[in-house]
């Protein structure tokens, strides 16, 4: 009997239909165009010209035609054969509530129906059912250039998106300046060494060690990914110090990550998303100092991100309601048996990251791993206080500098230095690789136009008390299919605003502002969400990396108590905006 019969996996034959499904779209579903306006501040200069401002510079606007002329209006995109042949156009259109004239760029965007979702699901069920990311991804990235007609991978699809320059910026940080900073702590034993210091001071077991992990993880409200990644390499050796389960502690760096920043919203958050949510007329959402004003008081309806909070802190005390029963069988594991991971988990995350390398004749302190700390913290803050925005490069490049000239005057040899280093690039570079996958299938998924057919499927056709759920599951279906919080706000927000104001005009809603606001914490929450829980998610893969727990391990640990809890949330949505009609 020949033992060496092929084996067609589930994971497998999945992988193979959706390629073909990929090729059928590709030559025989016509893309479906949809009309994008972007309206933006417009000025005349002294020659009668037109022109806007993009970083402080001035942008001339050479031609603006009436929008009925446009052949990217919608009308005129639903009785065109073929694509549009403008990118962008810039068009004028009388506002009738006030009398003056709108000046907007007009631009059209592709969806394929369904099929939009392909690439996302490939991704996100290969994952599932293999529990190995970077295949999954690769498989998904496959399906979505095929159905976009780029069937010479490397050349077309890897290496440009490899080539951009926001690959260059994962390089830089996360496998140079994170992996750097991580292989030096573990060198000079700093992080042990700040572990037992808390263990002797704060920590009694596992209940106090979860809860101090909350707690820097409310201090670390930055981002979400910087957010994710200090509070990761500071929760790291207290939970491994106190039998804490990987599954358990890489909640607690995710729950703290985006819903913390997106509350403690003193950060880039408020000013990126007030960008996409101007809507024409519409006074609370007029300026950009008034739309930041909007973020804010918005933030009272962000229910989930508020009971994603408070349910880490429900796990950190061991609250006996709190509904997650993976992290429950996780917590017995290690308590019953010391094991922090489950039986056959594979952590992405190496053992150079996490294993001490101190030399017998160095003598490690705490002051190694908190002023590195303390001045990556103050960089990012003050950069953000003073520049708009916080420069994260710029942070942890002085903390990794600062560590090697701390170890180098305490007496560490240079390439004793060098090798913590190398140490710790190897430990990184695997989840370096996977969100380097995940942001090329993300952009892959946005050029397939997922979150654009699911707004074009709904239209206004929705009754109010309706809207805020289902913009939440548009935007959490967006979110888990990209991977990125900030990615999906920019697909759904300047479709939800405008969507959400003409339904409060269309069904005379008592309190346009407040069922808006409703509507902006639906968006902006469905992204943390998504965030969160999509496998391919930056915060998601780097809580997991930082941790050293098993990808799959804590997206599946991860997604009960989160699905309970966007349930809950969407029940009070829907109430408040019954509420307030």
């Amino acid at each position: 009997m020949n033992k060496n019969v092929l084996v067609i996996t589930p994971a497998f034959l999945t992988f193979a239909i959706c390629v073909l499904a990929s090729l059928y779209v590709n030559f025989s579903v016509p893309p479906t165009w949809v009309e994008q306006k972007a309206t933006t501040q417009v000025f005349i200069n002294d020659q009668g010209q037109y022109y806007f401002l993009e970083d402080e510079e001035v942008i001339l606007i050479n031609k603006v035609v009436p929008y009925e002329e446009s052949p990217l209006r919608q009308q005129a995109l639903d009785q065109a054969r073929e694509a549009p042949n403008l990118a962008e156009q810039w068009i004028v259109e009388l506002d009738t509530a006030t009398g003056t004239e709108r000046i907007s760029a007009l631009s059209a965007s592709p969806h394929f129906g369904a099929w939009s979702l392909l690439p996302a699901f490939v991704a996100i069920s290969l994952c599932l059912l293999t529990r190995e990311p970077v295949s999954s991804l690769f498989a998904g990235m496959v399906v979505g250039a095929f159905m976009l007609g780029s069937f010479n991978l490397l050349d077309e699809v890897l290496i440009p998106a490899f080539a951009s320059s926001n690959s260059a910026s994962i390089l830089l940080l996360y496998l140079w300046l994170l992996g750097g900073l991580l292989g030096v702590w573990s060198r000079t034993g700093a992080a042990q060494q700040f572990a037992e210091f808390m263990a002797h001071s704060f920590i009694r077991g596992p209940r106090s060690a979860k809860f101090i992990g909350w707690l820097l993880g409310l201090v670390f409200f930055q981002g979400g990914s910087i957010s994710t990644v200090l509070a990761g390499v500071a929760i790291k050796p207290l939970a491994d110090r106190s039998k804490v389960s990987h599954e358990e502690a890489s909640y607690i760096v995710d729950t703290t990550g985006a819903p913390v920043a997106s509350l403690l919203a003193f950060n880039a958050w408020p000013l990126f998303v007030q960008s996409l949510i101007f809507v024409p007329g519409v006074a609370v959402l007029s300026s950009e100092a008034s739309r930041i004003n909007f973020y804010f008081s918005s933030l009272v309806f962000s229910f989930y991100s508020i009971l994603a909070i408070l349910g880490a802190l429900a796990l950190s005390l061991n609250f006996p309601g709190f509904p997650g029963t993976g992290l429950l069988k996780a917590k017995r594991r290690a308590a019953q048996s010391g094991e922090l991971d489950r039986a056959g988990a594979t952590p992405i995350s190496t053992p150079e990251l996490h294993t001490n390398h101190v030399s017998a004749d160095y003598s490690p302190s705490i002051a190694e791993f908190i002023v590195p700390l303390l001045l990556l913290v103050f960089i990012a803050v003050g950069s953000f206080v003073i520049l708009g925005s916080p420069q994260v490069n710029w942070a942890f490049g002085a903390a990794l500098l600062l560590a090697i000239v701390i170890a180098l005057l305490k007496g560490m040899s240079l390439s004793q230095v060098i090798d913590g280093i190398g140490n710790g690039l190897k430990g990184v570079i695997m989840p370096v690789t996977i969100m380097m996958l995940a942001i090329t299938l993300g952009g892959i998924s946005a050029e397939t136009g997922g979150g654009l057919y699911l707004i074009d499927l709904l239209g206004d056709r929705i009754p109010y008390y309706a809207l805020p759920a289902t913009l939440l599951v548009i935007t959490i279906v967006t979110s888990i299919s990209t991977g990125s919080s900030w990615g999906t706000y920019a697909v759904v927000f300047p479709l939800a605003m405008p969507l959400a104001w003409a339904i409060t005009q269309g069904q005379a809603i008592a309190n346009p502002e407040l069922y808006l606001s409703i509507c902006f914490a639906c968006v902006l929450n469905g992204g943390v969400f998504g965030d969160q829980c999509s496998p391919i998610s930056d915060t998601t893969i780097l809580s997991a990396t930082t941790i050293g727990c098993d990808l799959m391990d804590h997206v599946k640990t991860q997604f009960e108590p989160a699905l309970y809890t966007v349930g809950l949330s969407a029940v009070l949505w829907t109430a408040s905006a019954v509420v307030i009609a």
